[in-house]
């Protein structure tokens, strides 16, 4: 379709970006640029196949980045802190997002964000530690070295504290995208398990807390919505959730895909944390923000917004269920 916009799908083999250039695609209102390391790579490969244009470039890369974005009307821009851990490389990747999007001038940006759990998290509250980085000198600093940066949830605090802050001085016309948990994760490391008893259950450190979640597909509906009402949706912080649940809840769920009783036997995020793998301990945190502050986060995700952007959202017993082959034992 010869008017159709184009959008630079950042991550786009992705969970996110994914979900996104797929949404996209299905729809058929935007031509879609999906953003890669690896063009080569078999989900790189799907997208072509769907109708991506699909090119290569690195976050660590302006010129990169802004080759991505030439000619494009938006962008859904995303990060992959999983990949490094370091708020201080994060903030970087975001300041090259942001200056090749203006140099590109892009008339809508989504932006994929989070809280900065330290706004709700008092700084003498000992129920969970705090996780340092030391910081090398960077463009807001004149000398290099020697400043300790303290974060309860690095993931969440750099997006929704300083990245935000970068995003709202940059001039570009931004929606603000908060994610939610993913219920994806409840198919891999987080899927329920045998115990020892024989019994199977859902081991989630959210103690009795309600948890708001989202199916990855149904982040890639939420963003072709913004993307179809800019004027409505630039400047404005958009939901991204479909249901907030119990662990007993999602216990129910899996037992009535599985067919057999999942019991809920939550682990503590202390527990968590002592697992020692890398990044157990800020995860382990976050579950405790979770458990521990479930009006910060779940008031923030406004169910009633949500489903208005997204009508047809997926409840975790249709999730669990197309993805059945996926929770064998």
């Amino acid at each position: 379709m010869p008017d159709q916009r184009l959008i630079t799908v950042i991550g786009a083999t992705g969970t996110q970006g994914g979900a996104v250039a797929r949404a996209l695609l299905a729809d058929g209102t935007f031509a879609v640029r999906a953003v890669t390391r690896d063009a080569t790579s078999a989900k790189a490969q799907a997208l072509t196949e769907l109708g991506a244009e699909v090119v290569e470039a690195s976050l660590n890369d302006q010129d990169s980045l802004y080759k991505a974005f030439d000619g494009a009307h938006g962008a859904f821009l995303v990060t992959p802190f999983w990949e490094h851990r370091s708020p201080a490389r994060e903030l970087a990747e975001v300041r090259n997002l942001i200056g090749a999007a203006q140099a590109a001038q892009l008339q809508h940006v989504v932006w994929s964000t989070l809280e900065d759990t330290r706004q709700a998290i008092p700084a003498d509250d000992e129920r969970m530690p705090f996780i340092r980085e030391e910081q090398g000198q960077t463009q807001d600093q004149d000398h290099a070295g020697g400043r300790v940066e303290e974060y309860r949830v690095p993931h969440f605090d750099v997006k929704g504290g300083a990245a935000d802050a970068l995003f709202a001085a940059s001039g570009l016309p931004v929606t603000y995208l908060l994610m939610s948990f993913y219920w994806d994760q409840l198919l891999g490391d987080l899927k329920p398990q045998r115990d020892d008893d024989g019994t199977l259950a859902l081991h989630l450190p959210v103690g009795d807390a309600p948890v708001a979640g989202i199916a990855s597909d149904d982040i890639g509906q939420v963003v072709l919505h913004v993307l179809q009402r800019p004027g409505a949706s630039t400047g404005v912080t958009v939901p991204a959730v479909s249901d907030i649940l119990t662990g007993e809840q999602m216990a129910a769920a899996f037992t009535a895909v599985l067919g057999e009783p999942v019991a809920y036997r939550p682990l503590t995020p202390a527990q968590f944390r002592g697992f020692g793998f890398p990044g157990a301990e800020e995860l382990g945190n976050m579950f405790q923000y979770y458990a521990d502050f479930p009006d910060a986060y779940n008031g923030r995700r406004d169910l009633e917004l949500a489903h208005t952007v997204n009508p047809h959202w997926s409840n975790l017993t249709g999730f669990l269920t197309a993805h059945r082959d996926q929770l064998a034992l």
